[in-house]
């Protein structure tokens, strides 16, 4: 069992979030991205993880897979998995929203 140390996301709240938009936010000094898709937020690491560029500067493919701006490598919010084939994983995050606000949780 992991454990976390859950983090409001001050810069945002649930309501605020808009629906199918990348959004980055700060967290314990982490750059992290964050999308709202049929009423689940999923929470990730903000930074490509092959050449780092902002995925929040990206988009969404029909399938719901966030592209990079960069390279157009694809990732599964749901479980960080590279779709598009090079081999790379996104870092996810649980998500648990509270009286509204969202909360992410962090390993330290």
């Amino acid at each position: 069992m992991q454990l976390y140390t859950w983090y409001k996301i001050e810069q945002i709240t649930l309501s605020l979030l808009v629906a199918h938009k990348l959004t980055e936010v700060h967290v314990a000094g982490k750059r992290i991205g964050l999308l709202k898709k049929e009423d689940i937020i999923y929470a990730f690491t903000a930074a490509c993880p092959h050449a780092g560029a902002s995925l929040c500067e990206g988009w969404l493919d029909a399938q719901g897979r966030i592209v990079c701006p960069e390279h157009k490598y694809r990732f599964d919010p749901t479980n960080g998995r590279n779709t598009s084939g090079e081999g790379y994983k996104l870092f996810t995050y649980p998500v648990e929203i509270r009286d509204g606000d969202i909360f992410v949780g962090l390993n330290h």
